[in-house]
């Protein structure tokens, strides 16, 4: 960045900044408080250690966890401050600033060990803002990564994002079910990933951490009842394994557009690449390996916020983006499986899944490039070659439950299943002088990436669940091998299951025929075991799709069983009810 704020007068004095981001104004930054920011969470458990994340506004003069049967241990935190956190207009705070400004955020991380597996022990920490003035958290207890045949119950939760009754789902899980041992969350974590507050404390109150930490004061209105929620105390005593959704991903940076223009700008990097070439061809800094990083993945599109957050292992090639850990008696295999969010419309100002708006025609730089895809998982990427010698090792074989997580659905009623998981096929349509007339994108349903390629590998290999989210609702499914695909996304709002009557919006005139009602990858919607809903005619619903009932799922390994929870929250006073269970294997 420095070498880019250097460069920046000579580069508009050439006309050549037009993708160049504005350097930060490191003088426009947000006034700190005097508490800890977070309850302290645990991450990144191993067989003698697990890893203690806290966050503060400042940066204070020390930072440790006490730890053991009476606090007798110490273990010092290093402290990183946060590169890309801002607020602006639209954030929920107090004074909201008038344009993107940095927030300054750190993060505490302490590593401890030695640890016995199968031992739980008290931890606090303690954050010394000035040598006179210590910040303590509550103590809650941490343990190592439990041994094989330690029986477990793992939350199963996805597309959190701020939405209504996501602490509402949370406090009811701890109600319900008591102490949680880990946490699979299967991407969409907030809605815009550099918007600090999002994490930290929205005044809306369903802020990410707060929520997952009993912390939350969301109040849910419903049938003239105001009822408020709190969240569960969930990952300050246990692990939380997220994946990367497509609200992890933040597009081309800008110290001036709102930060949800930003989110919605990602730029393929082939595209990134393309223009650098262009513009800087015939100048010596062209094949400056940092600045020319820098510089694409300000004009692209970055996972740096996730990344910076959370502590994850990082022997893949693409680090925290997708990994392997074993929990317990699971192997859980964690893949970056998303692409960017366009609208389906095919109206002529839509930034859209199948056609540029008219707007932008001759303005390629400003083009969405369709629903593109962040990292491939076709064969011969870094992805697929990783995840077979994940799928061949011998943690992964002698593993009692094989699970896989991502975000994007292989199977589901949603929307968000068409197009085809596949990178847009561009066509573009010209006039006799060369002015575009038409962009149009193309997905063919032979090169469905999730359904060509991997579920057979992962079919081949005995996995036993499939975990996934993104289109918020209930449904799961079983292929003919005995393969669980689950969604179990409906935490806050949901965007309606296409089922019976219902019909997606899918558009006519295009080569790809989609189908508008049901699964379009051909498994049939498994009706919940113990209890479902019912439609109108009393026939029962494969699905939940609700903005009044929420649902959340556990995996319990001692049982080998996955059982899923409805709670209505226009009745508050009303109990959670169990509607499915299957076994995992």
């Amino acid at each position: 960045m420095a070498i880019l704020v250097c460069l920046l007068p000579f580069l508009l004095a050439l006309g050549l900044a037009l993708l160049v981001p504005s350097p930060p104004r490191l003088d426009m930054t947000l006034a700190s408080s005097a508490e800890l920011l977070t309850d302290p969470f645990l991450q990144y458990p191993t067989s003698d250690s697990v890893r203690v994340v806290w966050f503060t506004e400042f940066p204070g003069v020390r930072h440790w966890v006490n730890y053991g049967r009476d606090l007798e241990l110490k273990a010092i935190a290093t402290s990183q401050k946060l590169s890309r956190l801002r607020e602006d207009t639209r954030s929920r705070i107090p004074t909201p600033p008038t344009q993107p400004t940095f927030r300054p955020i750190w993060r505490h991380e302490a590593l401890i060990t030695p640890l016995t597996p199968g031992q739980r022990l008290p931890y606090q920490v303690t954050s010394l803002k000035t040598p006179e003035d210590p910040l303590y958290s509550a103590v809650f207890t941490l343990t190592p990564t439990p041994p094989p045949g330690t029986p477990l119950k793992i939350l199963l939760t996805s597309d959190h994002q701020l939405m209504p009754m996501t602490a509402a789902n949370l406090q009811k899980v701890v109600e319900t079910i008591g102490f949680i041992d880990g946490v699979f969350l299967a991407g969409d974590l907030t809605n815009i990933p550099d918007r600090a507050s999002e994490w930290f404390d929205d005044q809306r109150g369903g802020a990410f951490f707060p929520c997952l930490q009993g912390r939350a004061q969301y109040t849910l209105e419903k049938n003239e009842q105001t009822t408020l929620y709190q969240g569960g105390q969930i990952i300050q005593n246990a692990p939380l394994f997220p994946a990367l959704g497509n609200h992890e991903v933040m597009g081309r940076f800008s110290m001036t557009e709102p930060l949800g223009e930003q989110f919605n700008h990602a730029y393929p990097r082939e595209q990134a690449e393309a223009h650098y070439a262009q513009q800087f061809a015939n100048l010596n800094i062209a094949e400056d390996p940092t600045f020319k990083a820098a510089w694409i993945k300000a004009n692209s599109f970055n996972t740096d916020t996730y990344e910076e957050i959370f502590s994850l292992p990082e022997h893949s090639p693409g680090g925290k983006k997708y990994y392997a850990i074993t929990f317990g008696d699971v192997r859980l295999i964690v893949l970056y499986i998303t692409n960017i969010w366009r609208v389906p419309s095919l109206d002529d100002t839509a930034l859209s899944r199948y056609r540029e708006p008219t707007y932008n025609l001759q303005n390629p730089e400003k083009w969405g490039y369709g629903q593109h895809i962040f990292e491939s998982i076709q064969p011969g990427s870094s992805q697929y070659e990783w995840l077979i010698n994940e799928l061949d090792s011998p943690e992964f074989k002698r593993a009692k439950y094989k699970i896989v997580m991502f975000h994007h659905p292989p199977h589901t009623l949603g929307g968000n299943i068409v197009p085809a998981y596949t990178n847009p096929r561009q066509t573009i349509l010209t006039d006799p002088t060369g002015q575009v007339q038409k962009v149009r994108y193309e997905y063919p349903l032979e090169d469905d990436h999730i359904i060509q390629h991997l579920e057979p590998l992962l079919t081949e290999k005995g996995v036993h669940l499939v975990y996934y989210g993104h289109s918020h609702l209930w449904n799961r499914f079983r292929n003919k091998a005995g393969v669980n695909f689950l969604e179990s996304s409906n935490i806050g709002n949901s965007y309606g299951a296409y089922f019976s009557d219902e019909k997606r919006p899918i558009p006519e005139g295009y080569q790809a025929t989609y189908v508008a009602t049901g699964n379009p990858n051909g498994l049939e919607p498994i009706v919940p075991t113990i209890d479902p809903l019912f439609d109108e005619q009393g026939q029962p619903l494969p699905y939940i799709a609700s903005n009044d009932i929420t649902v959340f799922s556990i995996l319990d390994t001692q049982k080998g069983t996955i059982s899923s929870y409805r709670f209505d929250t226009r009745q508050p006073m009303t109990q959670v009810v169990k509607f499915d269970e299957f076994d995992v294997r």
